[in-house]
């Protein structure tokens, strides 16, 4: 270590001891009473040391007033330097920015929000591009291009939204419009991807729901299928009843109002009443004399028995 190295990590004695010029130029760059106490100095190099005074001001838990001050060679005047506020090992710091593109969030936009693609989106690949000439990987093939040429068909300048009139019958332009293929971007591979693994965590066979369903969707007469590639593992839930009501779900998912888990019983009809009127029952108006408990006696026996 050098003897300029040694000297620059020694505080100056005569810096290190101008605690009170330190305090005054914080104070005067800060606000009536926010200047603490004083938290130590640092030596920044030759005759180059800065005091720190603790910040009481609301919001800056652990910043401190830091005050440069210097002193020239073979000077006994010290000087000051510099007065900032920087926070300490312990401040209260804001949270690194984010740029409002990752901080967005899946239900974070309203009526009227905008959200632009990138225009090298990952989710989007080329679809239809507006040229008579198709994309390699464009929904529109070759064989189509070649079927336009070969029925002279014209060829119209720029893309259909700045054309003044429909296109003619048999460009590539009117085939794509026919097809329903004239978005200029499609969906990637991986922008299907990134869906269907989206829509497999919210309404997904792993699911809680899922896990106590009676059975999947996939059987569910509520399921309203869809079309295109997701369709062979996704339809459209549409029990108004389900908590999946409108959303896309998985053919796996499940839940409690599945159409065939369980069927009402039918309501019991009681038996209509049996009416035999081809049959008298008889009725005696007096009891026979046998048909009691108590078996008819004499009076002498009853008397004896305590019966009357």
């Amino acid at each position: 270590m050098s003897a300029a190295t040694t000297r620059s990590r020694t505080p100056d004695r005569l810096c290190a001891e101008a605690v009170d010029l330190a305090r005054a130029a914080a104070e005067e760059a800060a606000a009536p009473g926010v200047v603490g106490e004083h938290a130590g100095a640092v030596a920044e190099g030759d005759r180059v040391v800065t005091h720190f005074f603790e910040c009481k001001e609301l919001g800056y838990r652990g910043w401190r007033w830091a005050v440069t001050v210097a002193r020239a060679s073979r000077a006994k005047v010290v000087t000051l330097d510099e007065v900032v506020l920087l926070p300490g090992p312990d401040a209260l710091l804001a949270p690194e920015w984010v740029p409002w593109s990752e901080r967005l969030r899946p239900g974070d936009m309203g009526p009227g929000d905008l959200l632009p693609t990138e225009a090298e989106d990952l989710r989007l690949e080329p679809g239809y591009t507006g040229e008579d000439g198709p994309e390699p990987n464009s929904p529109v093939s070759e064989e189509m291009e070649e079927l336009a040429e070969a029925e002279d068909a014209d060829v119209t300048a720029g893309t259909p939204a700045h054309l003044p009139t429909v296109p003619s019958r048999g460009t590539i332009a009117s085939v794509a419009e026919e097809l329903g293929m004239r978005r200029a971007r499609v969906l990637s591979r991986y922008g299907l991807h990134v869906a269907a693994d989206r829509w497999e965590e919210a309404f997904g066979a792993k699911t809680p729901m899922a896990q106590a369903a009676p059975a999947t969707c996939v059987s569910c007469g509520f399921l309203s299928p869809i079309g295109g590639s997701l369709g062979q593992a996704f339809g459209v839930c549409a029990n108004e009843f389900s908590p999946a009501d409108g959303r896309v779900v998985s053919l796996a998912y499940g839940c409690g109002g599945h159409s065939e888990a369980a069927v009402m019983p039918k309501t019991p009809q009681p038996a209509p009443p049996v009416i035999d009127e081809t049959r008298v029952d008889p009725f005696p108006l007096r009891p026979a004399a046998d048909s009691g408990s108590v078996p008819a006696t004499s009076d002498e026996e009853t008397a004896e028995l305590g019966h009357s």
